[in-house]
């Protein structure tokens, strides 16, 4: 007679509310000990006393750690470990083998659509509500689950790409705050971009703007841009741009890097421009399967729904 097996316990993994408790924690220590400067995942390691691979475990969110770790991570920022802090895994616990059906990086690219409308009479009614991205510490932040969670997972895999679209005003910029800030608890390298802040004259320019694009990425990750010594008029912009991409700036990053490009809406009313970017992108994504350099990027495109006016193909563009 066959015997059934029994269920293994893999170990806890953190909930989006015990993360959420344990980033406070953190921030908060930060501004004391750390003049506001973020730690490094050695310095956290070092705080909590559990090994840089044991926090990388941690953030992942799908990898389980032991009750003790847990409670020893909270422990070191005066948190006290509560039952919904964490969950427990198991052999045939769905967490464990989690993709995200909207996310799937097999044939289209990643999407994350932020249909929150049946909040904005609440985030109305509260008076005292931030202008603006919400902080990392508010109380006033208003969780939209399953979206953070699938964000966090996504943002772990090689060569992605995460579309935030909503309406103006319901939240994406402070969604990108705690992607921002999750990335640096992973020790990626953050550059975050905001297309607004873009010379006129770069917008009816494929060129300029590339190139600006690659100045402001390398300025960023305290590369020296050298984009003279590495730009090629003679194979075109686009083709350059990407060279610059993979053979220069993530052959020399040792992280990942997480590009935000927010407000991409700026480039609908130049639709030309916008076609050869947003199929620039879409390439780094469907290159990113074989090449190691591009899968060290992680894109996160950012737009307002009302800003759409135009067509775009599906299989040129990640928008």
């Amino acid at each position: 007679m066959k015997h059934s097996k029994s269920t293994r316990r893999r170990g806890l993994v953190l909930t989006i509310a015990g993360l959420k408790r344990l980033q406070a924690g953190i921030l908060a220590m930060e501004k004391v000990q750390n003049n506001g400067e973020h730690f490094t995942l050695e310095d956290l390691s070092a705080h909590m006393g559990v090994s840089t691979k044991t926090l990388n475990r941690l953030w992942s969110l799908d990898t389980g750690v032991d009750q003790k770790t847990l409670k020893l991570c909270f422990s070191a920022f005066n948190l006290e470990l509560q039952r919904e802090d964490y969950a427990i895994l198991s052999g045939s616990n769905n967490t464990e083998n989690y993709q995200p059906s909207s996310l799937s990086l097999d044939t289209e690219v990643s999407s994350l659509d932020l249909f929150v409308t049946q909040q904005h009479d609440q985030l109305e009614n509260l008076w005292s509500y931030p202008d603006g991205p919400v902080a990392l510490d508010s109380p006033f932040y208003v969780e939209r689950p399953p979206i953070e969670e699938l964000v966090y997972r996504e943002l772990i895999q090689p060569g992605c790409v995460i579309r935030i679209r909503a309406p103006r005003e319901m939240g994406k910029s402070s969604l990108v705050l705690r992607l921002l800030a999750f990335a640096q608890m992973q020790n990626y390298r953050p550059v975050n971009l905001n297309c607004k802040q873009i010379d006129i004259n770069c917008l009816t320019d494929l060129n300029k703007l590339l190139r600006s694009f690659c100045w402001q990425i390398a300025t960023e990750l305290g590369i020296d841009p050298k984009l003279d010594e590495n730009w090629h008029e003679e194979i075109g912009c686009k083709l350059s741009c990407s060279l610059y991409l993979q053979s220069y700036l993530l052959k020399q990053s040792k992280s990942p890097v997480v590009l935000v490009l927010n407000d991409v809406d700026r480039f609908f009313e130049y639709p030309q421009i916008a076609e050869e970017l947003f199929s620039l992108l879409r390439s780094w994504y469907e290159e990113a399967r074989q090449d190691t350099n591009l899968q060290k990027l992680r894109l996160v495109v950012v737009y307002s729904t009302e800003s759409v006016c135009f067509p775009l193909d599906i299989n040129r563009s990640p928008i």
